[in-house]
């Protein structure tokens, strides 16, 4: 593959591949999922191609390159439908690595040719020929490309700077970008597990370690000041976050506030950091008064999840990231609670990175993602961070935000058995108020999907609130 590249939002989605891979069907599908416009190459050239290839596959390149390059080169961010052989042209590949985050959608050849063999392509009327030059063409893609993808999940994945795979701890050196020095941050318990697996990935480019305390202590000034102190790194460092959603809230707004931003890259190791926490460039710490109150926007270069880390994860703890999941089905209208993990984490990740490329400073739909969050985020306060975990909260949140909405709560309380929590009822309603910062809107669940800044009279929220409290 090419050198990994971070995740730059401004770039073109370039989706490249052999003739029949699906290029054209995909970029309308990528496109409504990103909030971009889609652009297939081949019906901006303007001309008959069929017609112009018969005058020699030279001419049609010398027109279809040019035109490549000056669509990728548009200030507009898109989702491009290269031609099958439009890599070739030397400009083109130059462009695609200048302008694009380049996605090779890769398709057996067999499914390829059952696609375009009945077609008018030039290149496609001869099977003996159309395999010879699919096998010519592979490793030129494939040199391309910054990611392959299966389907459109994977082009989403790609476009947020994602990785999911089984074996990704052990490709951290190389799936960090660039080669600058590493900072690996961690808390003790994670470090025990996998703090070595990553430092022997990382090998000559880890340049320093340090720990964050475990839990929602890591998400104070103290924890941020003492890690601020100990880093050494230049600009050109990365710091790459190992553990779970606190873990990676944390190091991520010391990425952004550090010699005023350093890349970062939160590698997550519970489920709730890879369905939903290390996702989207959301980073920050908790004050005494509330939940999240100190933060930044600083999307990742990259974010690397390694769906095997699950498998050491207490049950307790995958219990907490199973909130997240089913808030992501409920808002995706899809049972990912029945996946198994690989398909279980790709498919929310995928639908989160959505969300938050359409809308990466949270203005619009991105607030969706709070489903449940305004009444979890309460309880947490109410209990001083302690005795009420993230994951059970949010749990009674997904209760509280259903019944506001009208909605049935079977599923939810299948799935996660929320019990109410001992909290000072006057204590939680003061944070849920100060949480809200104004009128008392939240997310909720209508009939054709989720709403957002739906304004709720104090009482309702109040009544439902007063339930979920023991």
């Amino acid at each position: 593959m090419a050198g990994v590249h971070g995740a730059d939002l401004n770039k073109h989605i370039a989706l490249i591949g052999f003739m029949g891979a699906g290029k054209s069907t995909m970029a309308p599908i990528v496109a409504e999922r990103l909030g971009r416009a889609a652009i297939d190459v081949d019906d901006e050239l303007g001309v008959d191609i069929p017609a112009l290839f018969a005058q020699g596959e030279e001419a049609f390149r010398a027109v279809e390159a040019p035109r490549t390059v000056a669509l990728l080169a548009g200030t507009e961010p898109a989702v491009l439908a290269l031609g099958g052989g439009s890599i070739k042209s030397d400009e083109v590949r130059d462009a695609l690595g200048r302008y694009a985050v380049t996605v090779l959608l890769d398709v057996d050849v067999d499914t390829c040719w059952e696609r375009v063999k009945a077609s008018d392509r030039p290149l496609a009327q001869d099977e003996a020929a159309f395999r010879r030059l699919n096998d010519e063409r592979r490793p030129l893609y494939g040199g391309l490309a910054d990611a392959v993808a299966r389907d459109v999940d994977d082009v989403v994945l790609a476009a947020a700077g994602v990785h999911v795979g089984r074996g990704s701890l052990g490709k951290l050196g190389s799936l960090v970008p660039g080669d600058g020095a590493v900072a690996l941050v961690s808390d003790a318990h994670v470090a025990g597990i996998h703090g070595m697996d990553a430092q022997l990935a990382l090998g000559p480019r880890l340049a320093e370690t340090h720990e964050l305390p475990s839990g929602e202590e890591a998400k104070t000034l103290l924890s941020l000041d003492r890690l601020w102190q100990g880093l050494r790194l230049g600009r050109s460092g990365t710091i790459a976050a190992l553990g779970g959603g606190t873990t990676t809230d944390a190091a991520g707004y010391a990425a952004s506030a550090y010699l005023r931003g350093v890349p970062w890259v939160p590698v997550p190791t519970s489920l709730v950091g890879q369905v939903d926490a290390a996702i989207g460039g959301k980073t920050g710490i908790d004050l005494p008064q509330g939940k999240n109150l100190v933060g930044a926007f600083h999307w990742p270069v990259r974010t690397v999840i390694d769906p095997a880390l699950l498998e050491t994860l207490p049950e307790a703890q995958r219990r907490e990231g199973m909130s997240e999941v089913v808030k992501t089905g409920l808002l995706a209208g899809e049972p990912f609670w029945d996946l198994g993990d690989d398909e279980l984490v790709r498919r929310c990740a995928a639908f989160k990175a959505g969300v938050c490329l359409r809308d990466p400073h949270d203005h619009g739909e991105r607030k969706m993602l709070n489903l449940g969050h305004t009444f979890a985020h309460a309880l947490e306060a109410a209990a001083g961070y302690e005795g009420v975990t993230h994951g059970r909260a949010v749990a009674l949140g997904l209760l509280a935000a259903l019944r506001l909405s009208g909605r049935d709560v079977d599923q939810v309380e299948e799935l996660l058995r929320p019990e109410p929590v001992p909290v000072d009822r006057d204590r939680a309603w003061e944070a849920l108020l100060r949480d809200k910062k104004g009128p008392l809107r939240l997310v909720l669940l209508g009939k054709d999907g989720p709403r957002w800044d739906v304004e709720v009279p104090a009482d309702e929220v109040r009544h439902e609130l007063d339930r979920l409290i023991a």
